[in-house]
């Protein structure tokens, strides 16, 4: 993959009439919207690599921002651990196609990828097709997306004006104009602090340097960071469970390391989840694995613990909270390793007018869909285009970020959403209604409730989607 310059110009602009229910007719609409300027995608993993896919299916111009310097750099953070669905449920249909027709053979449906494997395998060979490739930049960081000339009070012509998007790209700020932005950029980097409250402290930002967020690879060089230590693992969900099993591991070559594990919920039992009866079978394993390990002793268990706060001395780290209304506190911790989960970036939109749900900050018509109080991963209705709009027409934020904080998010899931966005832009709006997707129940997610909510469809806090 190459950094590449892409140069757009902007067209004179009409009103857009009211929509028509002929395809001929919208796609004449849609043509005459900001005239050529391409769609623009922001993220190149695994959904947004996908939006890609289904418009250069369909003919549409596109170009696609991502901030790291190669494509799904933030899989890559996590390519040591084994997804819990296998490749059919993480392979998109139009990449599939888009890909055959250059020889790509794909992997074994029914086995389960490492995220190394879909990032080598399958998103890289993706990435690199003449389809996709040259409309592709590297280290290109979306600082700011805007309507053109137009800021967040102003309303007049406010539909009919392209998008602007500010992208920090070889040591400058470059301005690109786009008919329609699809955000892909998903919710890795943004962890959710380990504090119940849900807040940052400086404490926690101070420990910043014994504080790990997400699941580490105790197979490389952060296997000495926690060998022999006393190692607090913070979170209930399967994230959580993923690692433990690696410290658990650990500790098998090194009987001085000590695993404590904090959770909000009532009881270890909670954790467990579905176990033999969840349809994910690796999923299923994981929590019939850290069951045993709990009932031979090698893990110590600390829950309810609601944290309320951190301290340091003598170069430990003590852990406060209340557990059943009394107060308590964990001390002695070399190091914390963080699972509960991340939140979406909203900063670089600020200018935007967008339709969000204040409590899972998701998708405003997505969040009774979603909300994990009630939803796993399985009962999740399809959705496409329509629930994905917002007040700023031809925006979307898909995938794991359109989720927000809810953690019942499926890779499927966000591959029928950017089908659904790009048949709508092409004017086929008969094919972004007919939303159709199969999902695996989990029989675990929904068995939390509120702080406590079981992050069961993701391996680490990542953007990458149930696994």
């Amino acid at each position: 993959m190459k950094n590449i310059e892409f140069k757009v110009t902007s067209s004179s602009c009409c009103t857009p009439r009211v929509p028509s229910n002929t395809k001929e007719t919208v796609k004449e609409e849609h043509a005459s919207y900001n005239g050529n300027l391409p769609v623009a995608i922001i993220g190149a993993g695994p959904i947004g690599l996908a939006a890609a896919a289904h418009l250069a299916e369909r003919g549409q111009n596109f170009i696609l921002f991502e901030a790291g310097s190669s494509i799904a750099q933030n899989i890559l953070q996590w390519g040591h651990v084994r997804l819990f669905s296998p490749w059919q449920y993480n392979i998109d249909k139009a990449a599939e196609r888009l890909l055959r027709k250059q020889g790509w053979k794909p992997p074994v449906l029914t086995e389960l990828p490492f995220g190394q494997e879909i990032v080598h395998q399958y998103l890289k060979p993706l990435a690199q097709l003449p389809e996709l490739e040259p409309y592709i930049m590297l280290n290109s960081r979306v600082v700011s997306v805007s309507k053109k000339n137009i800021d967040k009070m102003k309303s007049a012509h406010r539909e009919a004006a392209p998008f602007v998007l500010y992208v920090d790209a070889n040591s400058s700020t470059q301005r690109f104009e786009a008919r329609a932005v699809i955000d892909a950029s998903g919710t890795w980097g943004h962890p959710n602090p380990l504090h119940a409250d849900g807040i940052w402290t400086r404490e926690e930002r101070d420990l910043k340097d014994h504080i790990y967020y997400g699941i580490p690879d105790l197979s490389a060089e952060q296997r000495q960071k926690y060998a022999g230590k006393r190692v607090a693992v913070v979170g209930g969900g399967h994230s959580a469970i993923n690692t433990l099993l690696d410290l658990a591991q650990l500790k098998e070559t090194d009987s001085n390391t000590e695993v404590i594990w904090v959770m909000r919920k009532k009881s270890v039992e909670e954790a467990y989840g579905g176990e033999e009866n969840d349809q994910l079978e690796a999923r299923g394993a994981l929590g019939s694995r850290i069951h045993q390990l709990i009932d031979a002793g090698q893990i110590q268990v600390v829950t309810p613990l609601m944290i309320e706060g951190l301290s340091q001395k003598d170069g430990k780290i003590g852990i406060k909270g209340t557990a059943n209304g009394q107060g308590k506190e964990i001390q002695g911790i070399d190091e914390v390793i963080v699972n509960t989960g991340s939140r979406p970036d909203f900063t670089f939109l600020s200018e935007l007018r967008l339709s969000m749900d204040p409590a899972t900050e998701s998708v405003e018509a997505l969040a009774p869909l979603i909300d994990p109080n009630v939803h796993s991963c399985g009962t999740v209705r399809p959705h496409g285009e329509k629930e994905l709009r917002h007040f700023d027409k031809n925006f979307y934020l898909v995938g794991m970020k359109s989720y927000g904080r809810a953690p019942t998010f499926l890779m499927a899931t966000g591959y029928e959403q950017v089908r659904s966005i790009a048949a709508y832009l092409d004017g086929d709006l008969e094919a972004a209604l007919k939303v159709e997707l199969e999902l695996p129940e989990t029989g675990v997610c929904g068995v939390s409730s509120g702080p406590n909510a079981n992050d069961c469809c993701l391996p680490t806090s990542s953007a990458s989607g149930c696994k």
